[in-house]
């Protein structure tokens, strides 16, 4: 069975470790979000692709969500003496070794996508990570009062208080899909949108020229609401939500996709069991949905899901 999945984040790489578990023997490509990526001390980070590589390699600090497990910060805490850098913003030196590689194999003339290639040959991750395109498509994120921030310091430094009114990838409409992606889509025998962040993660993932005309094209793509009960599972996707003006409800996110009847992307949703009640509507306005458990607590919890997902 081929598979590939769209993810970003912590919950992508949570889905995409339960999609390895329950098939092992499917042929995986997991096209991973690439706007939350950013120029940082002179080096370049690809944040939701090395959390997604680190999960699968069993190297990811689990506590955190983010980064590499038993990390030391030295380099973090120099940079700071220097003035250099954000020093709200810190990188752990395992996790700076991946960046410093990354920068010198750009450099060098290596393109995203044969880096995500190499760092992945290090450990057995069972799938193919590719990046969402090899262009630099960074997002900003406008403010009500007209500034923009890079969407990590709106993130991190500022923990989504700020009240952003719209979410931007300069250059992105000329950017085009890593090599692999259209292929990945169109041959995949089912394309899943993990429950990842609809707005940042997800979104510009579709934005991509040429990534919602190959889903047009698949023979069948499903989703997963990243929303349970009416809040977010972890993050602050509920401040990008409002943002766009979407509630930060599991119905409204399906809506935000749309069906592929419709000219959106979604052939099936899943929906929380505590979401149950907002199917009958959704199923009067032609979805196909369905109602599962959605809590990814562990490998166990995730894999169940993944193998429900996939084989609906």
């Amino acid at each position: 069975m081929r598979v590939t999945v769209l993810a970003g984040g912590v919950g992508g790489a949570r889905f995409v470790r339960g999609v390895r578990a329950a098939m092992p023997d499917a042929d995986v490509t997991v096209v991973v979000n690439t706007g939350d990526d950013l120029w940082l001390t002179g080096v370049r980070l690809q944040p939701d692709l090395d959390s997604i590589l680190y999960a699968l390699a069993g190297v990811n600090d689990t506590e955190r969500g983010w980064g590499r497990a038993d990390e030391t910060e030295r380099v973090s805490a120099e940079l700071r003496e220097w003035g250099a850098g954000w020093p709200w913003f810190t990188l752990g030196d395992l996790d700076l070794g991946t960046h410093l590689a990354r920068t010198g194999w750009l450099r060098e003339g290596l393109t995203p996508t044969q880096i995500a290639e190499r760092l992945a040959a290090r450990w057995p991750i069972g799938v193919r990570l590719l990046p969402m395109t090899d262009a630099e498509v960074d997002t900003q994120v406008v403010l009500a009062d007209g500034r923009r921030l890079h969407f990590q310091e709106w993130w991190t430094r500022h923990r989504a208080r700020l009240r952003a009114v719209a979410f931007e990838n300069p250059g992105i409409e000329f950017a085009a899909p890593a090599p692999g992606v259209v292929a990945a889509i169109t041959g995949a025998d089912v394309v899943a949108l993990a429950p990842s962040n609809p707005v940042v993660s997800i979104g510009p993932i579709l934005a991509v020229p040429g990534v919602r005309t190959a889903l047009a094209e698949a023979p069948r793509v499903v989703g997963v609401s990243p929303i349970i009960g009416g809040k977010v599972v972890r993050g602050m996707a509920d401040a990008c939500l409002t943002a766009i003006g979407v509630p930060t409800a599991a119905d409204a996110v399906a809506r935000h996709y749309g069906r592929r009847a419709a000219g959106g992307v979604l052939d099936t949703w899943f929906l929380a069991l505590e979401d149950a009640d907002l199917a009958p509507a959704l199923v009067d306005e032609g979805w196909d949905v369905r109602v599962a458990p959605l809590w990814m607590n562990d490998l166990e919890a995730s894999a169940e899901l993944a193998r429900t997902v996939l084989t609906v």
